[in-house]
């Protein structure tokens, strides 16, 4: 019988060679094979391994090696730590190795160390999200701030109330002030729900000032709170003002809150972000009141002290609680399209060439204060035409040029500000109903480019009077307006390309309750 493995010769005995090697046969792989053919094929016990490293013929005749665990290319991250699979020639163990991938070894290193990068990474993971965006650290570091300070001012506010409406003196009268504080209460959340649903875009367009300008309102509020044990007969009335700007302040965090954890969301872990912010507002005011506590007892044998602590405290508590929510607004880059926000993305690309990112244009927006709102010359409106404030030829040439197709159409308008009520020259843009996002960038863009040429060109200043427009200037406006829409729709694929690269939502464009009244086209 002729066997299907083909010796070499008689005499010499065929081996394979197998890449894998183990550290210990099995001792039934060292037995001789012997065939009625008289031809033998002898399995040698040393050439049966198995390695992840391929070896040579020639380095497996150099003898056995050492035995010891074989290390295997997967390796495990989780909780702190980095552990490596290693095959000791039976089974296979997961070992807790120091490093990242490129150093994985053993290592002898202190053990304080170990302790304090595990505890560390722990701390950090119980705190921060898996995925975020590199901004993040730097919001928490000044919400930690901010939360800490706000919260120890809390606490002493509540103890100037409880002094304010005596409790803890044999003289109080506890109707009296459970009364009290459940109509200041009320009041507040009464208050509350009449400002969100007044102000209820605003958290969308311009969240950033809403949001600092009720933080300035909560801090003045504790300040109310700590005068009323000076004025105990005016608890009620200081109490509830108090209350209703903090209800006020409550309802902002609340409304912005989810914008400003989706911000930072990377791979759709929105629940996590807001999980991992509520587990930091419990942390960081349980800090807070640890240190108002703290500052309690070391006064505690000194009545008069302790009782002026609070307006001791207060403006420097103040002070660093309103920088760190303006520091940790700083951190916060949105990615949502408003007409400011906009307006800087369109100003950046007609100077550079280039879209600004949303980290870029976070800094150019600052918190944009009332105040500081339209002080660069023609500002650009989004609304209908006011009565008060137009052009009327020029208003009125404008709504006749318009077509069916048309999305929006642009005039001039007279508009006034300051205490003065000086009046001042803007653009205005208004849009028709149906109009996409799309249309708005575009006319958005054209208003832009007009803007451009009328502030190089002190012409239209001298010549615009309201009232009295020349067939000069209105020549000029329609021609204007023409270039630049023909400049607008050049740059709208490639405008697009790069704002969708950046990370913009176009999908929607933000608007307020005032930029979204729209006209409608009527063709009689």
């Amino acid at each position: 019988m002729q066997s299907t493995l083909n010796p070499i010769s008689n005499s010499s005995s065929h081996q394979f060679q197998l890449p894998w090697k183990y550290a210990k046969p099995p001792q039934c792989i060292s037995k001789t094979l012997k065939f009625t053919s008289k031809k033998t094929l002898t399995f040698a016990a040393n050439s049966l391994r198995t390695s992840i490293n391929y070896e040579s013929e020639e380095s497996l005749n150099k003898g056995p090696e050492p035995a010891g665990p074989t290390k295997l290319p997967v390796v495990v991250r989780g909780s702190g730590r980095v552990s490596r699979y290693f095959w000791d020639g039976n089974c296979l163990q997961l070992i807790s190795v120091d490093g990242g991938a490129s150093s994985f070894r053993f290592e002898s290193d202190d053990q304080f160390r170990k302790l304090f990068k595990i505890c560390s990474l722990t701390v950090r993971d119980f705190f921060i999200p898996k995925q975020v965006s590199g901004n993040y650290m730097g919001y928490v570091k000044w919400k930690f701030l901010h939360r800490l300070f706000s919260s120890a001012l809390q606490v002493l506010a509540t103890q100037a109330m409880f002094r304010a409406i005596g409790i803890g003196h044999s003289h109080s009268l506890p109707a009296a002030a459970a009364l009290n504080w459940v109509m200041k209460d009320g009041l507040g959340r009464l208050c509350r729900c009449i400002y969100t649903a007044s102000l209820a875009s605003a958290f969308d367009t311009n969240l950033k000032r809403v949001r600092f300008l009720t933080s300035v309102m909560f801090s003045l509020s504790i300040g109310v709170e700590l005068l009323t044990p000076v004025f105990p007969q005016y608890f009620l009335l200081l109490a509830s003002l108090a209350n209703i700007a903090k209800q006020i302040s409550l309802a902002c965090y609340l409304a912005t809150g989810s914008a400003v954890h989706r911000s930072f969301a990377v791979a759709d872990n929105l629940g996590e972000i807001s999980a991992k912010a509520q587990i930091q507002t419990v942390c960081f005011d349980n800090l807070g009141l640890m240190l108002a506590a703290s500052l309690n007892m070391l006064l505690k044998n000194n009545q008069r002290l302790q009782a002026g602590l609070p307006f001791v405290v207060y403006p420097i508590f103040s002070a660093i609680d309103l920088l760190g929510i303006y520091q940790a607004l700083k951190h916060v880059h949105l990615q949502t399209l408003t007409k400011d926000r906009l307006e800087i993305i369109l100003d950046k690309w007609i100077e550079s060439g280039h879209v600004p990112s949303p980290a870029e244009v976070s800094k150019d927006e600052g918190i944009d204060f009332l105040w500081s709102k339209g002080r660069q010359m023609w500002p650009i409106r989004i609304g209908c035409i006011n009565p008060k404030g137009q052009i009327p030829k020029l208003s009125m040439m404008a709504m006749q040029s318009l077509s069916g197709e048309d999305y929006y159409f642009m005039c001039m308008e007279i508009f006034c500000r300051g205490l003065a009520r000086k009046g001042q020259l803007g653009i205005l843009l208004c849009l028709r109903e149906g109009a996409s996002s799309t249309d708005i960038i575009l006319g958005m863009l054209q208003a832009c480019y007009v803007r451009k040429a009328l502030q190089l060109s002190s012409w239209w200043m001298n010549m615009v009077v309201a009232g009295d427009v020349s067939d000069l200037v209105l020549n000029e406006w329609f021609k204007l307006n023409e270039d630049s829409k023909q400049c607008a729709k050049r740059d709208m694929c490639l405008l697009n390309e790069q704002m969708s690269g950046l990370g913009w939502a176009m999908k929607n464009i933000l608007l307020s309750t005032q930029e979204r009244v729209q006209y409608s086209f009527v063709d009689d």
